[in-house]
């Protein structure tokens, strides 16, 4: 019986290390999340930490497959910290090269969040103001004046915003004829065809969402400081917070390219990346999710007053502020315009996000919840990824609720 009852012990002890090991929790986490995906049917779902009873659950695994989508990258944040990282799949579709923690992907999108704190923190530091006439700091390019302008200049927190004027476009540009520079951009001139940046309503009226608004955004950076962007991007963010896998440069260098992820179209087929190669601010980030997890735990710890690297607690705190309301009808869900960012909900419960997607097939989503430090970067190379991205968020929250 004495020898029963030890036995016993042991085994109870070992039961309750086990449950109380943080590795031990954390794997388990990771589990529940890869086998319990559940099909994308609604935006509102995304931050809802509601139960999967008598749902049909997928395996990540299937979900990739399903949506013809061969890699992804995951970071997810508890506690203001980076609690686990992983990669799945593969980095082309035309070789076996697996996806790994250190595989640089296309932010997209998600680069505009970037770009808008590396904006506040030079207005912090005197070098920039948000309600300038942008034209002041302009030297390279000036903004065409015009009868919209005449009414109301335009100012980087406009830019910011979205609220700037300027054309929604992407950024085609003439087969064989070189890149264009980043004043042809801004000016539509050949070899690029898009839009020129030209206000085309009275700033300030209305939401736009506009690429080339944030391309103005790094003229006036680089007029401003007198370095380019991608140098001022890695001095002010990258270099700081250790981002020691993030770059604005592109083409990547030689080592790097060997862990570049491709983008593939709806059907998995793989395409050359169409990077913009002189606009960057808008677009142009290479970057990890575990480098854009150090990223959005700055910002949440910035907003409790606990860092100051990069912004204040009270600049944090004006990005995270809202601007204006959009339209639910845009996105399915309640969403605000901060500065540079997307908020939802309010209070314990505010959360900030950026998602991003380039063509023809490279998917990024970020978001955090600054007063709890949770959060979360999902990284793909599939043009439908956008979706399954929104699956795995759905998944780390219903996980993380569980707290």
């Amino acid at each position: 019986m004495r020898r029963l009852i030890y036995l016993m012990t042991i085994l109870s002890a070992f039961v309750w290390c086990s449950e109380n090991d943080p590795d031990v929790l954390v794997r388990q986490r990771i589990e529940r999340i890869e086998n319990g995906l559940t099909e994308f049917t609604s935006p509102k779902d995304l931050f809802q930490a509601r139960g999967t009873e008598g749902g049909n659950l997928k395996t990540l695994t299937e979900r990739m497959a399903h949506y013809h989508t061969p890699g992804v990258s995951i970071a997810v944040i508890d506690d203001f910290a980076l609690e686990w990282a992983r990669p799945y799949g593969i980095l082309r579709a035309d070789q076996a090269r697996p996806v790994a923690l250190d595989s640089y992907f296309e932010a997209a999108s998600t680069s505009k969040l970037v770009t808008a704190a590396i904006v506040l923190h030079h207005v912090e530091k005197g070098i920039l103001s948000l309600d300038e006439d942008i034209n002041t700091y302009l030297r390279s390019w000036k903004l065409p004046e015009n009868d919209f302008t005449r009414q109301q200049k335009v100012t980087l927190r406009l830019l910011l915003t979205h609220q700037a004027g300027l054309p929604t476009t992407n950024f085609p540009q003439k087969e064989n004829a070189g890149d264009p520079t980043l004043v042809q951009v801004l000016r539509g001139e050949s070899p690029a065809m898009n839009k020129p940046a030209v206000v085309e309503y009275v700033p300030g009226t209305k939401w736009q969402y506009s690429n080339i608004g944030y391309v103005v955004v790094q003229q006036i950076l680089e007029d401003a400081i007198g370095k380019p962007f991608s140098r001022i991007a890695r001095e002010t963010v990258f270099e700081p917070l250790k981002m020691k896998n993030s770059t604005f440069t592109y083409p990547l260098d030689r080592k790097r390219q060997a862990s570049e992820a491709w983008p593939h179209d709806e059907e998995g087929t793989l395409r050359e990346p169409q990077m913009v190669l002189n606009a960057q601010a808008h677009g142009g980030l290479m970057t990890t999710p575990s480098d854009l997890a150090l990223f959005t735990v700055e910002l949440m710890q910035a907003y409790n007053g606990r860092s100051g690297r990069l912004l204040s607690k009270k600049t944090a705190r004006l990005m995270f502020t809202k601007v204006l309301d959009l339209d639910p009808a845009m996105f399915g869900i309640p969403l605000s315009e901060g500065l540079g960012v997307l908020l939802y909900g309010e209070g314990d419960n505010l959360m900030f996000a950026h998602p991003g997607s380039n063509s023809p097939g490279m998917n990024c989503w970020l978001f955090g919840f600054p007063k709890t430090g949770r959060g979360a970067v999902i990284m793909t190379n599939g043009a439908s990824g956008e979706i399954l991205a929104m699956e795995i968020i759905s998944a780390i929250n219903r996980e993380y609720a569980r707290k």
